[in-house]
């Protein structure tokens, strides 16, 4: 999935609320050195770079991922204004136990919107189904996940955005939705081709000869 090879960059940013296991997932994904036992630190702001399978016959393009820290309380969608600036692409990061973490998401991509300038920037959603450790403190008001999630997908689907489930212990749920990304990132050069246009290139070459 992974390796130091660097070519094309495209900048990613990862967000959303507070503990939903953004950084573990980012570590999980470049790394794989995340387990039960991991002990990660609040995030303000860090880099990955990350060489990712295109799924194109093994074609790699390079990520350089952004780690922000996580939003919270009156936070909600106010993402620093550079942040909804440079990147190419957003990874938005939820916990499906905590309906918190989803609403605040249609507030971030809100603010996407709002500043992507008519260009097209990819945005996925990641429900990390182990996202919260012991030590977290659990949501007031517990709901099914499954009703989480429900509203989940038909929230993803009036967007028109992909979404994904992955657990942030098992490293291989992370690689369907990066590898996705990336192809989106670095679609495959198309050749031109206009047989009329090269023929009459063609004739003209002979008659000048």
């Amino acid at each position: 999935m992974l390796n130091a090879k660097i070519g094309k960059v495209g900048k990613v940013l990862v967000c959303g609320m507070k503990n939903v296991g953004k950084t573990a997932l980012i570590e999980q994904l470049v790394y794989g050195n995340v387990n039960t036992e991991t002990e990660l630190h609040p995030t303000i702001e860090d880099i990955y770079v990350a060489s990712v399978d295109t799924g194109r016959g093994g074609a790699r393009e390079t990520l350089r991922i952004y780690d922000t820290a996580g939003l919270q309380g009156e936070q909600a969608a106010q993402l620093p204004r550079h942040y909804l600036q440079f990147p190419d692409a957003f990874v938005l990061v939820y916990d499906p136990t905590d309906p918190r973490s989803l609403d605040m998401l249609a507030d971030i991509k809100t603010d996407i919107d709002k500043h992507k300038e008519k260009k097209e920037v990819p945005v996925i959603v990641l429900a990390n189904v182990r996202a919260r450790s012991k030590k977290d403190t659990p949501p007031t008001t517990p709901i099914p996940v499954e009703s989480i999630m429900d509203r989940a997908n038909n929230w993803c689907q009036r967007e028109r955005i992909k979404h994904y489930t992955v657990n942030v212990m098992e490293r291989p749920s992370l690689y369907e939705p990066f590898t996705m990304l990336c192809a989106r990132l670095h679609p495959p050069q198309t050749k031109s081709t206009f047989p009329q246009l090269r023929q009459v290139m063609q004739n003209r070459q002979k008659s000048e000869v």
